[in-house]
């Protein structure tokens, strides 16, 4: 039997939403505060996937500033109606839903429209549009009775972009006490199929479902649910907190499900909820996920549109000289634009980062430049040159969970005004120096290389022979279970006076990225 591997998307990719126009698959995913939002992908086969575009690239009225990293843009739906593509999400704060919008755009790859904000409670939006034209709008929020969740729908004018018509409550889901979200809804052969979550998004995640003969309800639960889920299998499982799951159907009538799962390590993940592929077949009783198993597979049959050899690794690797006229798509900043102090250098090779007084701390826009961790093990490192004026001025590497829990390596001075690389740890606000190493002059290779242990920090001078290791950081110092929220770790590059201004820059050589075996 043909083989791919899960995940489709390593690397921090949660959320997954998928349609098809033709023998073409687009699929976005949640971005949280990371800027541009909302990542578009596109494959011809389900199993290979290449960035797009992002749907959100002004900021306008969904300013990510002063939020949590884990805050932001939640869970997007993308879909394709009579020529319009459309995409809904919500911009969560302080964990709830904040603002509801649709954009829309007539090619995927863009431009997409601005933001129209919809009248719209909770979170997880999605859109189904029936047999007739109409559009309805389904969502999740707190249970209005009973509860404590709820799924409910409205009708979308796609003349207006604004939600009429009255409200109707479709369902509180299969557990009891559980809250219910993910939403979307399906029709097969006369009947309308919701799919949600319900278990929250860490161990007891799952796939669950009900039914109606009516798109507005009411509907009964599939006695079958939950229909996918990890929950019940033991910790030494390689992929657990299956669900949030979205379906699609293949020119040749096959149907497939992507799914956000992770795969840990002794109970702990760094990479994030990444984005799993499910073969699903429907029966009188609706669709069954992972016919053949029952589980979601490391190793999976391929699609049939797929062909026999498909890419082996989805991940973006290599060496990246910044010789564009902007950082690839797979780079992303903190919670706005960043082209008035990160920039491509005018030399046409490297990048040159602005001095801000802006910290990784912060809740506000950085100077930080990051790209996804796809693997467990990896190699990191960059070539920085930069001159501080004085120990609060930084440039160098970041291996960044959130603005409370991250860890850099820099070129800084010491009090005495001499070059130094320095290891700084930040967890829970608070920032320890473990280790700093002197260095000849302002520049350096900076290197961190991670596997199932830890993450190892090193140094080398440009024409020294020998790296030199700072320290290991434990694994799990970066793990969504002990940093909290919803993302896994970006590493990237970035400067900071420390809360003081300053007129210096970084010069970043080059950034290479490289899984190891």
């Amino acid at each position: 039997m043909l083989t791919f591997r899960n995940p489709v998307l390593p690397g921090c990719h949660p959320d997954p939403s998928i349609c098809r126009v033709g023998e073409d698959f687009y699929l976005v995913t949640s971005s949280f505060a990371y800027y541009p939002g909302i990542p578009l992908f596109h494959s011809r086969d389900l199993v290979g996937w290449r960035q797009l575009t992002h749907v959100l690239t002004r900021p306008g009225p969904l300013s990510l500033e002063g939020l949590d990293v884990s805050d932001g843009i939640w869970a997007p739906t993308i879909r394709h109606h009579d020529g319009t593509f459309y995409v809904v999400s919500t911009l969560a704060r302080n964990r709830q839903g904040s603002l509801t919008f649709i954009v829309t755009a007539d090619d995927p790859a863009g431009p997409w429209s601005e933001p129209v904000p919809l009248e719209a409670e909770g979170i997880d939006p999605s859109l189904f549009f029936d047999d007739d034209g109409r559009c309805w709008f389904t969502a999740c929020r707190d249970a209005v009775e009973g509860g404590p969740g709820e799924l409910w729908m409205r009708e979308l004018d796609l003349d207006r972009l604004k939600l009429v018509g009255p409200t109707h409550v479709l369902w509180q889901g299969a557990v009891r006490g559980a809250w219910v979200e993910a939403p979307h809804l399906y029709k097969r052969d006369g009947v309308y199929h919701l799919i949600a979550a319900e278990g929250g998004t860490e161990g007891n995640h799952s796939v669950t479902a009900a039914r109606s003969d009516v798109v507005t309800g009411p509907y009964v639960t599939d006695p079958r649910s939950p229909l996918l889920t990890h929950r019940h299998r033991g910790p030494d499982e390689p992929i657990h907190n299956v669900g949030h799951a979205d379906l699609v159907e293949t020119p040749d009538g096959e149907t497939w499900a992507v799914t956000l799962a992770v795969r840990p390590i002794e109970g702990t993940h760094t990479l994030g909820r990444e984005v799993f592929l499910v073969p699903v077949v429907w029966t009188a009783h609706g669709p069954v996920f992972a016919p053949d198993s029952g589980e979601v597979r490391l190793s999976e049959r391929l699609p049939s549109i797929a062909p026999e050899r498909p890419a082996e690794d989805p991940a973006v690797v290599g060496r990246d000289y910044f010789d564009g006229p902007a950082p690839g798509l797979h780079w992303n900043s903190l919670r706005g634009p960043i082209g008035d102090r990160v920039r491509p250098s005018a030399h046409g090779q490297g990048l040159e980062i602005d001095l801000v007084p802006e910290p990784l701390s912060s809740t506000g826009v950085p100077a930080f430049l990051g790209r996804r961790q796809q693997h467990v093990r990896f190699h990191a490192q960059a070539r920085v040159s930069f001159t501080a004026a004085d120990p609060s001025q930084e440039a160098g590497l970041a291996v960044f969970q959130n603005q409370n829990q991250y860890a850099t390596l820099a070129l800084t001075v010491d009090g005495d005004g001499r070059p130094q690389a320095t290891l700084t740890v930040r967890e829970a606000g608070v920032e320890t120096s473990p280790a700093a190493v002197p260095i000849p002059v302002g520049e350096a290779l900076l290197a961190v290389e991670g596997d199932e242990a830890g993450y190892t920090f090193r140094v080398k001078a440009p024409d020294a022979d020998h790296w030199i290791s700072l320290a290991t950081i434990e694994r799990p110092f970066f793990s969504t279970e002990r940093a909290g929220g919803f993302v896994g770790v970006h590493l990237g590059l970035y400067a900071t006076g420390n809360g003081r201004p300053g007129d210096g820059r970084a010069y970043v050589h080059w950034f290479e990225y490289q899984p190891r075996r």
